[in-house]
């Protein structure tokens, strides 16, 4: 079979090799006809355009890095896999890197993505603030944070859900549910996410005239330790009012249920439970869980138009985009 050339394909379909050219990239002035003309012939050559080639012409490689803290998250694996599909739509292939939350492993990455030469880079979650410098790379490679507080938020374009809204009204709804003592599950406090829910949570008790506590009110829990039903056991023994507990994750809630459900401490009626991420487990367990929704396809949305933008040179940066979040309420959580 034989290889065409585009200077083949300007030939067959009587044009210019640079309208060709301008048909396959998409740019500049050329006729509906003449576009419709010039793909017909190359549907018929097969003619197979030289990626390396063109990408090295543009010094772009149509490829971006996605760095991820735990890919076995719901809510990472869901936006990552939105995030996936409309890069590919748009026609870039992705790099996903699972950094497993460790520092080494994210910066082993980060190099490994500078030599790849991609476009840009979208990094998801994380316990410190993120910062990249791409000034000693061959080209300067832009980035979006989700979720993670950038360290020089005028390099960047900062993307994350309301989660101060979320923690807000879960405090609020156990509340208003009839619960007088009730506290906040967590096992990581340094996280922008985590800070901004352990603040909303706050908030709301405040405004309801329940003083924080943190003995009384937070607890630091971490559900891949041996110890951890013990830890809550002797937590509720310390503090035997408590009536409510907002989980900072699905995953936390899931075990303090079953915890709960072990010890013959009955979910909702002696202890209302509310959750975050709204993971597909929460509709199947007994009792139902209660949790706060992420809006994971406007923050993929979202991510990807900006840092597109910001490939293009046309994207401001400096911005922060916050989403809504909605509170699912479910069985864990009613008195009825």
């Amino acid at each position: 079979m034989k290889n065409y050339s585009i200077k083949d394909i300007a030939e067959i379909a009587g044009v210019s090799v640079a309208t060709v050219s301008r048909v396959i990239n998409d740019n500049g002035r050329f006729s509906a006809e003449t576009r419709k003309k010039v793909l017909k012939v190359i549907e018929d050559t097969g003619y197979k355009m030289n990626y390396s080639a063109k990408n090295l012409r543009m010094n772009k490689s149509f490829t971006i890095g996605i760095l991820v803290p735990d890919i076995s998250n719901y809510f990472f694996s869901d936006v990552v896999q939105q995030l996936e599909e409309i890069l590919f739509a748009k026609g870039y292939s992705t790099i996903i890197c699972n950094t497993s939350r460790s520092s080494e492993k994210e910066l082993a990455y980060l190099r490994i993505l500078e030599g790849k030469g991609v476009d840009g880079l979208i990094v998801i979650s994380g316990a410190e603030e993120f910062e990249f410098d791409s000034s000693s790379a061959e080209k300067k490679i832009p980035y979006i944070c989700i979720d993670r507080e950038p360290k020089k938020k005028e390099n960047t374009i900062f993307i994350s859900s309301n989660h101060y809204q979320g923690a807000f009204e879960s405090a609020e709804e156990l509340i208003h549910e009839g619960c007088l003592h009730p506290i906040i599950a967590m096992h990581n406090q340094k996280s922008t996410s985590a800070k901004e829910r352990l603040k909303g949570f706050k908030d709301a008790l405040k405004k309801n005239s329940i003083p924080f506590n943190a003995k009384q009110h937070l607890l630091s829990i971490d559900i891949e330790h041996s110890d951890f039903e013990q830890n809550l056991l002797t937590f509720l023994k310390k503090n035997p009012n408590v009536d409510g507990i907002f989980s900072i994750n699905d995953l936390i809630a899931l075990e303090l249920m079953l915890s709960l459900k072990k010890n013959q401490i009955d979910v909702p009626k002696k202890i209302k439970l509310i959750g975050f991420d709204d993971t597909y487990a929460g509709k199947y367990t007994t009792p139902t869980l209660s949790s706060v929704r992420q809006n994971t396809t406007l923050i993929a949305n979202y991510a990807v138009e900006s840092l597109l933008e910001l490939i293009s040179k046309k994207g401001e940066l400096g911005r922060q985009i916050v989403v809504p979040v909605s509170l699912i309420l479910r069985e864990s959580s009613t008195s009825s």
